[in-house]
């Protein structure tokens, strides 16, 4: 078996994500599948390449942050890994890593 690549504590968490696939290919829709500090597995009817740059925004709800309203980070990353099928079998998975991120406060 192989070395493990990825670094740092994975959380197993299902959260809502808008991918923004450009000026031509508009946003696309999906979850979370795991999310860490250097990275995110996201699941998503969308192709990305791999190696292609990709931005994404995680919306955390309320309960999580402890605050009053939702929490956006927006993140601009690149794809490391594609599934055709995702894992857990719903439509196609995608591993980022995140080389930046900034958390947006939403009204």
């Amino acid at each position: 078996m192989g070395e493990e690549a990825r670094t740092g504590k994975r959380f197993p968490l299902e959260l809502p994500i808008k991918i923004h696939k450009g000026e031509t290919g508009g946003d696309a829709a999906g979850i979370t599948g795991n999310l860490s500090a250097a990275g995110v597995y996201i699941r998503a009817d969308s192709s990305m390449e791999i190696g292609s740059p990709v931005e994404f925004e995680i919306t955390l709800p309320p309960e999580m942050t402890g605050g009053q309203e939702n929490v956006t980070i927006q993140c601009k990353g690149r794809v490391v890994r594609a599934d055709e099928t995702g894992s857990g079998g719903e439509g196609r998975g995608v591993a980022c890593v995140i080389d930046s991120y900034e958390f947006v406060r939403n009204s």
